[in-house]
């Protein structure tokens, strides 16, 4: 039965998925936002609402390793999606066509998970109101870097690729009520294949395996999949880009709002070691993501041009094999 109710959580989270991309990419049209922050703000939040359940859970549960593993490995494999869909859409050249400015979420997004990686290699044990001060100070930086992104790319003008798609005739209104509704499915749907997922790997025998732990962050990041691909669709590729980096910076401020909860020591003292090799692996990530966006149209040969998303994937496989061995453990 579990497997059933995985499978039907699977195709909602999909068809939820599906309107939030088409109606972010409404808002993004219509507002004056544009698709990069619309994909950074809102959509990226709205597809991150599995992570939020999945670490409060965690956290009520005294499990601070599930509940920081959580948005670590998240992090991870949302950037393997974008690098699979780079690859497999190489002709579109995703990186030449979206704005510049997304170095600046880029490059937020690698101080945020080398702040992270500093916070497991110090152990910080000091805390204002029962918060970690290494959390707080990531909630601070994610907070004055996304308004400094945005006022940076106020006025982006969309693809124009992007304005030939045809699209429904919604208002700003329409497509926001409808982006909420969306967003609560997923919201339902996503702790679902959380909570089945976690239940299929120890049914399987798969509970403390590598694949096990894919299992659940594949679960946990169907929808930022689901999201990229229509944008992409769509011709929208300021709201692909947006929607996968802003995933992962909301993601790293789950932190914060999981520490407020957690009962004892800062949480990332009290998780395992082992997540400083994940940090690092981010935030070389989000550094070669960095590079891929500000080259803009130098990588137009495509041989040239692919070596940033293969590079990605090599490092996501490496960074993952590290973090299940253990590495970092008895640091």
């Amino acid at each position: 039965m579990v497997f059933l109710f995985f499978l039907l959580a699977a195709v909602v989270t999909v068809i939820a998925a599906t309107k939030l991309s088409s109606y972010s990419d409404i808002i993004s049209e219509k507002s004056s936002l544009g698709g990069m922050m619309v994909g950074t703000l809102l959509l990226a939040g709205a597809t991150s609402l599995p992570e939020v359940t999945t670490s409060l859970t965690a956290v009520f549960l005294d499990n601070p390793d599930i509940a920081v593993g959580n948005v670590l490995g998240s992090n991870l494999f949302n950037i393997l999606i974008i690098a699979v869909f780079d690859i497999f859409y190489r002709r579109k050249k995703l990186f030449n066509r979206v704005s510049p400015g997304h170095t600046y979420t880029a490059g937020l997004g690698a101080v945020l998970a080398f702040v992270t990686g500093a916070a497991f290699l110090l152990q910080l044990s000091w805390s204002i109101f029962g918060v970690g001060v290494d959390a707080l100070i990531l909630l601070v930086c994610y907070a004055v870097g996304i308004v400094w992104a945005n006022r940076q790319n106020e006025g982006v003008i969309p693809d124009e690729e992007e304005q030939d798609v045809p699209k429904p005739d919604l208002s700003l209104r329409q497509a926001g009520t409808g982006f909420i509704i969306a967003a609560l499915f997923t919201l339902a749907a996503g702790t679902v294949l959380t909570t089945t997922g976690d239940r299929i790997a120890v049914i399987t025998g798969l509970g403390s395996s590598f694949i096990g732990s894919f299992l659940i962050a594949a679960s946990t990041s169907l929808p930022e999949a689901v999201s990229v691909y229509v944008a992409m669709k769509l011709k929208n590729y300021n709201l692909a880009l947006g929607s996968i980096l802003g995933s992962n910076l909301f993601n790293l401020t789950l932190l914060a709002l999981s520490d407020i909860f957690y009962r004892g020591e800062p949480i990332i003292s009290a998780a395992s070691r082992t997540n400083l090799v994940t940090s690092l692996g981010i935030t070389l990530l989000a550094v070669i993501v960095f590079y891929a966006v500000l080259r803009g149209n130098k990588g137009r040969r495509p041989a040239f041009y692919l070596w940033p998303a293969i590079t990605l994937v090599i490092v996501y496989f490496i960074a993952s094999y590290l973090t299940f061995i253990g590495l970092g453990s008895e640091w």
